[in-house]
């Protein structure tokens, strides 16, 4: 199975440096909205069979324009949202971007009985993602490809422990907004990362050029 992890495209949270996560969450920028019109194009190579998004609204107008590319409707999955942001929901501070990154690197070098601060451990996250693609999974014939609108904490953690060979350095990477992490494989045996894309799908940004400021490259970058 082929599963596409895409992060939603630019909210106002990534343009101000706000840690967001909480639900239902803010909806896109006029970027964000042009960042997901992009995505069906730059996946035009793609057999698209099943289009999922996360609770937060964010990834659910980030789907829609693929979906509607393909005609198939955006299946909302509990499980797929971002990481809990704890004490640093809501701030700005380099203090809650350390604490907040701190742990998805901790869990990812292999503590996952580590607890965000004022909010879940490794394993409660890794639980309910791995369930959320378990289902996925299930719904599918072994070959299909399927599109995940997630969060950029959320992909990045769940791909280093489950479809890396190198869970630390994995982690590290970057995903921007509408970036992309293909991961092939299945629930059981495990899961691999094939193919690794930082920058936006469609690489643009309203003056047409690729603006890694206004695409989620500044701190904001991995708490959405």
């Amino acid at each position: 199975m082929r599963l596409l992890l895409i992060r939603h495209g630019q909210t106002p949270s990534n343009v101000l440096g706000v840690i967001d996560a909480a639900a239902p969450g803010p909806g896109l920028t006029d970027l964000g909205h042009v960042q997901a019109r992009a995505v069906p194009r730059a996946l035009a190579d793609e057999h698209v069979v099943g289009v999922y998004a996360s609770p937060l609204v964010r990834t659910q107008l980030t789907a829609a324009p693929l979906a509607q590319a393909r005609s198939l409707v955006v299946e909302v999955r509990d499980g797929l949202q971002e990481i809990e942001a704890g004490h640093q929901e809501g701030a700005s501070t380099p203090e809650a971007y350390a604490a907040y990154i701190g742990t998805m690197e901790t869990w990812a070098d292999g503590d996952l009985a580590w607890a965000m601060p004022g909010g879940p451990d490794g394993h409660a996250f890794m639980r309910r993602f791995d369930d959320a693609v378990r289902g996925i999974a299930d719904g599918h014939d072994a070959d299909a490809t399927v599109a995940i609108v997630s969060h950029g904490a959320a992909i990045r953690v769940w791909a280093a422990v489950r479809a890396s060979s190198d869970p630390s350095a994995t982690v590290r990477q970057r995903v921007l907004n509408t970036g992309l992490v293909v991961v092939e494989g299945l629930p059981d045996p495990g899961w691999s990362v094939v193919h690794w894309r930082e920058e936006p799908l469609g690489g643009i940004d309203l003056e047409g050029n690729i603006s890694h400021d206004v695409t989620g490259g500044t701190p904001t970058e991995p708490a959405d």
